[in-house]
């Protein structure tokens, strides 16, 4: 997509801020449903990483699955009409929060908040830092105006710490931040190649997986309290859960595990809100088939 065209569809994103979420839901499944016929190689993404995690599905299923995906992707797009431009009251309307407890906790700092992968994400992000100010890594956008656009909507509230992703050093930034007290909403789930990650599994296949919470947490002592963001027919909601007990356990292979344990259960609860789109299950174990 060419910068001119991203900055039309951010210009036209941004006219449905003041739409009632109803509406936005019903243009939504209509964009959705044509995306999914007519983007391709997604689809067949989505369908290999189901067949994959969910072997006792049909492929009708499956294809249910992707189809309801299809649509909340599109409404989470279209809902960042008020991510961008609503009032920090609109965006609290938009997003309800439950267990906002266990964030605000002093006693909790170092503080990880752990956000998988579901099409509630950068709700649930803008939605933390009407709460407190926190730290987090984002990835840089292909296309300018698109990555411009993100950027300034993930920053309108309390000056949150974003660290682009670039290696190494990223994890230095995030412990500084940590250390003068700001919660890190951490994104664990992404399949960044081989440097770093180790094979753990994800609905019983290896996934190479970065173990950065296991270590961050023995570092610093850091708790982890998942943060999942759920989509429902009037808006989101933010869910905060306890923090882990006995965290960090005997070693990192089995904190990792534990972690995607936590994320399999979400994504049973909610398997077209998970952005089954991305290539989880890119970097294979040597000798091991590809999924794609």
């Amino acid at each position: 997509m060419s910068e001119a065209l991203a900055r039309a569809w951010i210009a036209l994103i941004n006219t449905m801020a003041g739409w009632p979420v109803a509406v936005r839901t019903r243009l939504a499944n209509l964009v959705g449903d044509l995306l999914w016929l007519l983007i391709r190689p997604r689809r067949r993404i989505t369908l290999a990483n189901l067949r994959a995690c969910f072997p006792q599905m049909t492929e009708e299923e499956r294809r249910a699955v992707g189809s309801r995906l299809a649509r909340n992707i599109a409404r989470s797009v279209l809902d960042h009409a008020v991510l961008w431009r609503g009032s920090r009251e609109a965006v609290e309307a938009l997003v309800r929060v439950e267990g906002a407890e266990h964030v605000l906790d002093p006693a909790n700092r170092p503080l990880i908040l752990l956000a998988p992968h579901f099409v509630g994400l950068d709700a649930g992000g803008l939605r933390v830092n009407t709460l407190v100010r926190g730290v987090s890594i984002y990835a840089r956008q292909s296309n300018a105006a698109w990555d411009a656009q993100l950027l300034a909507g993930r920053q309108r509230f309390n000056d949150p710490v974003l660290i682009p992703r670039r290696g190494a050093s990223e994890l230095k930034e995030v412990l500084r931040a940590m250390k003068a007290g700001l919660p890190f909403y951490y994104l664990p789930d992404m399949d960044n190649g081989p440097i770093n990650s180790i094979f753990v599994p994800f609905f019983g296949v290896p996934a190479a997986t970065i173990p950065m919470v296991s270590r961050l947490a023995r570092v610093n002592g850091a708790r982890v309290v998942m943060s999942v963001t759920e989509m429902t027919d009037d808006g989101y909601v933010l869910h905060f859960e306890a923090p882990w007990r006995d965290f960090p356990g005997a070693s990192v292979e089995e904190d990792t595990e534990r972690m995607n344990r936590e994320i399999e259960r979400w994504v049973k609860r909610l398997p077209d809100q998970y952005l089954w789109t991305h290539k989880r299950f890119k970097t294979r174990p040597p000798g091991s088939p590809p999924v794609y």
